[in-house]
C-alpha cells in the first residue's frame, strides 16, 4: 500500500541517517516507523537547544532531522508504486525540510512545531497500519 521501495533500501537509508538499534532485524514497515520517531527525536532536541541558545547544537539536530527526511523518508518513496501518495508525501517531505532550513536559519521555534504538526498525521497512519502489514508479511 505505501510506496516503499525494496526493505533493503530503507534499511541503507536509515543507518546513513545516523538512527541506531534494530536495524538489522526490522522490517521495512519498522524501519519507517524508527525513522520517524527520529525525527521527532531531533525536533525536540533542536528546540531544547535552540530555547538554550546552543546554537551549533540546533544546528545539528535539524540537520539530522533533514537528513532523516531527505536520506531516510523522501528517498523510500517509490512514485511508480505508490502514485499520487507517494507523489504528495514527497511534497509534503520537500516542504517539511524548507521549513526546517528556515527554522534554522531564522532561529525559530514556531517552524519546528509546524513541522511536528504536518509529520504527525502521517506517522500517526504509518502506526495505525502496523498490525496489518506486519501481518502481511508474515
Amino acid at each position: 500500500m505505501f510506496a516503499l521501495s525494496q526493505a533493503s533500501h530503507a534499511s541503507t537509508a536509515y543507518r546513513q541517517v545516523g538512527v541506531e538499534t534494530g536495524v538489522g532485524a526490522a522490517s521495512s514497515h519498522e524501519l519507517v516507523s524508527m525513522l520517524y520517531s527520529g525525527f521527532f527525536d531531533a525536533l525536540a532536541q533542536a528546540r531544547g537547544a535552540l530555547l538554550a541558545g546552543q546554537i551549533e547544537q540546533k544546528g545539528r539536530a535539524i540537520g539530522r532531522a533533514v537528513r532523516i527526511v531527505e536520506e531516510g523518508l523522501r528517498s523510500c518513496l517509490d512514485d511508480r508504486r505508490g502514485g499520487q501518495l507517494a507523489a504528495n508525501l514527497n511534497s509534503l517531505y520537500g516542504y517539511v525540510v524548507l521549513r526546517l532550513t528556515q527554522a534554522n536559519l531564522y532561529n525559530d521555534a514556531a517552524l519546528l512545531d509546524e513541522c511536528a504538526q504536518l509529520i504527525e498525521p502521517v506517522r500517526a497512519a504509518w502506526q495505525a497500519i502496523g498490525p496489518r502489514a506486519t501481518a502481511a508479511t508474515q
